[in-house]
């Protein structure tokens, strides 16, 4: 042993050593030297057998040792033996979480928190923990109450407070107080970031963390939320770098684990993300929603049958968990077995059931009895599950009408010819669009396995453009984006097409001449498409119109449909987009390559080679052999696409035909023109912009406030 180290210990043997100081020098030592703080609280113990600090030191010391088992067997009896002691339930919790059990160290960090709520890390480590098993809500209120707890500043105490309660405009107006007089304090700019993701101005939240990371590199928790928010701003390789920082420094924290899967999932890495979610799960294994996110990333990269067994743990786990049970029937191709669907009509009993949940029963079991030929009782299902989605959300069909309008008043031949020759060069990229549930998902996969084309997925990137053009024609005083597009200059649309190609390439994982984003919205921004990658293949994905919105209607869509909970909205939706295509096949004649899934289905060979022949192919006879293409694919089409054309659903509309009467009213003619397109009037006035809904409005203010 070293001479420092002996005089360390001496501290326990001499005469004139208290124990009060051996024991805080051990405590001194966990910090740079937890094998010398095991020593000193051996020692201790041999002069004070069983001293409960000393026994929590050590187990401490053993935990940061990595001997794991030592340590839960020194600190599991003494949270036993002590227990309204709040530190040793913490010290728990943090051995548990270091030896990966992140199941038990939940209850333990609870049990702490009960004794004493004003320790912040016992809040951030809480908070990491629900992030982990997504209990998003719980992780927030934890980490509202860290905020609240690691200050002592009286006046960023009453912010955090507010912050805490969710009285935004009272924590908002306390933060600007403040910072205009400590305009460096990373805290109270943290605050502030969290006030403005709250009010989903996602790009003033980024540029603030950026700044109070500026300010303090080591804020973890500061990083841990820019990370956060740069997914949410659809910047997955900049989430990573700050995910890869953070996990160099705490590679056992499951929360940045669990949300680097999720990044992965979102740009397509899905072995990686299987991974992670496998050892998370390790740790968590009773945890249903973490069952959830593994079996949607198995489903994704085609592994259905481990799928499927992940869905059903996680059913298993918490029965009433209904996201389940939709997630199994959101296969397509899996079918309930008569005790499942008896299961889910005594969920569907309880009174208690949550209404989100409820819904997602709902439309499970309407595809289950679908299967059955139960057509009756399946319809009244699909009908009451959408009736639940329709009451949550908010959509005015007339917006979308007033916006086909716009589009068609603006974008003329005149307001193009004006806008030739612009916009980036790029020839890689492949739009497919349309409606949900069209038939898109299959030419994906078919233009997919052809050499020079790789799949992506549903890009966001188009429509992340129009937020930020929507923001400029705010400023403008202008309700539509098209107001802001119109002022671009031929540089700027150029800058816009090299920004897309620069912000899609994470996506891109092999060197083919040639990607697909198959967002189906994007038929709405065909304009801004066009102006700034005039390059591009444009395809437009069409189904007969009962067909697709009835499975649209089938459908319950994650987010962004939210005209698809209503017969009469689906009507009216379909009818404004075969408008608006009509339109810009007038103005931009043959630019739109069309494909009508009955055809491709009733002649696929000519229809597949006139696809090729649109995008500039040679045939390639694997594109008839799609279904053998092992891709991930993110839809709800997945396992569709992996079995040859399905003749028979093409038709499969009409055992419910007699209850979509309002959806033909709706229609119009439409429906009786198809596949051709009815003569819609000439546009007699330019129609009003379509209205904000209250949220944008309150975005609004508060951008103004925060700016």
């Amino acid at each position: 042993m070293s001479v420092e180290r002996l005089v360390e210990m001496s501290l326990v043997t001499a005469p004139t050593a208290s124990l009060e100081v051996a024991l805080a020098h051990a405590n001194r030592l966990l910090a740079r030297d937890p094998a010398l703080a095991a020593e000193q609280a051996s020692e201790i113990l041999k002069v004070a057998s069983r001293h409960p600090q000393a026994l929590m030191l050590l187990g401490v010391a053993r935990s940061r040792l990595d001997e794991h088992q030592a340590a839960l067997e020194i600190l599991r009896p003494l949270a036993i033996a002590q227990p309204r002691w709040a530190q040793v339930h913490l010290e728990l919790a943090g051995a548990l979480r270091r030896s990966g059990n992140g199941s038990e160290a939940i209850p333990a960090l609870r049990r702490a928190l009960e004794l004493k709520a004003d320790l912040p890390q016992a809040w951030l480590a809480l908070g990491d923990h629900l992030d982990a098993i997504g209990d998003r809500a719980g992780a927030e209120a934890a980490y509202g109450a860290h905020i609240l707890h690691s200050t002592r500043d009286p006046k960023l105490m009453s912010a955090a407070a507010a912050l805490a309660a969710n009285r935004i405009a009272e924590a908002e107006a306390a933060l600007r107080a403040h910072l205009k007089a400590a305009p460096t304090d990373v805290a109270a700019i943290r605050m502030l970031a969290e006030v403005a993701a709250r009010l989903g101005l996602h790009e003033e939240a980024e540029h603030l963390l950026a700044r109070c990371l500026q300010l303090a590199p080591s804020f973890h928790a500061a990083r841990q939320n820019y990370a956060l928010i740069l997914h949410r701003a659809n910047k997955p390789a900049a989430a990573l770098v700050e995910l890869e920082q953070l996990l160099r420094l705490d590679p056992a924290n499951a929360s940045y684990r669990n949300l680097k899967a999720v990044v992965l999932c979102r740009i397509g890495d899905y072995t990686p993300a299987i991974e992670l979610y496998a050892q998370i799960l390790k740790e968590y294994p009773q945890q249903a929603r973490i069952w959830l996110s593994y079996g949607h990333a198995l489903k994704t990269a085609g592994a259905q049958d481990q799928a499927i067994d992940a869905y059903r743990r996680c059913a298993a786990l918490e029965p009433s968990f209904g996201e389940a049970w939709w997630s199994l029937a959101n296969l397509k191709t899996f079918r309930f077995s008569a005790a499942e669907i008896e299961d889910m009509r005594a969920q569907l009993q309880l009174q208690q059931l949550d209404p989100e949940q409820r819904l997602q029963f709902e439309f499970a079991l309407a595809k289950a009895l679908e299967d059955e030929a139960l057509y009756a009782e399946s319809f009244d299902h699909y009908a009451r599950g959408n009736g639940l989605r329709r009451g949550l959300i908010l959509y005015d069909p007339e917006d979308t009408a007033t916006r086909v309008r716009r589009s068609r008043s603006m974008c003329t031949p005149a307001f193009f010819a004006q806008r030739a020759h612009v916009g980036c060069s790029a020839r890689d990229p492949i739009f497919i669009l349309g409606l949900p549930r069209s038939g898109s998902t299959l030419i994906e996969q078919i233009l997919a396995s052809h050499s020079a084309v790789e799949g992506t997925m549903e890009l966001p990137e188009i429509i992340s453009m129009t937020r930020v053009l929507r923001q400029q024609a705010s400023a403008m005083d202008s309700r539509s984006y098209l107001d802001a597009l119109a002022t671009l200059d031929a540089g700027a649309l150029r800058e816009l097409g090299e920004q897309y190609i620069e912000r899609t390439r994470i996506h891109r994982k092999t060197n083919a001449a040639f990607f697909i984003d198959k967002m189906p919205n994007n038929f709405a921004h065909l304009a801004l498409i066009h102006l700034v990658l005039p390059n591009a293949r444009i395809i437009d994905a069409r189904r007969h119109p009962l067909a697709c919105c009835f499975s649209g209607f089938k459908q319950n869509f994650a987010r962004g449909q939210n005209f698809s909970y209503s017969l009469e909205d689906l009507g009216r939706y379909y009818h404004d987009y075969v408008e608006l295509m009509a339109h810009y096949d007038g103005v931009l004649p043959g630019r739109i390559h069309r494909v009508f899934y009955e055809s491709m289905v009733a002649d696929t060979e000519n229809e597949v080679q006139r696809l090729l022949d649109y995008c500039g192919l040679p045939f390639e006879s694997q594109c008839l052999r799609f279904f053998e293409n092992e891709r991930p694919v993110r839809t709800a089409s997945s396992e569709q696409v992996r079995k040859p054309i399905y003749r028979e659903g093409v038709d499969h509309w009409r055992h419910f035909e007699q209850w979509l009467g309002p959806l033909k009213a709706a229609l119009g003619p439409v429906l009786d023109a198809y596949p051709a397109v009815p003569d819609f009037p000439p546009l007699a006035t330019i129609g009003e912009s379509p209205q904000c809904t209250s949220p944008e409005i309150e975005n609004r203010v508060a951008r103004t406030r925060l700016n």
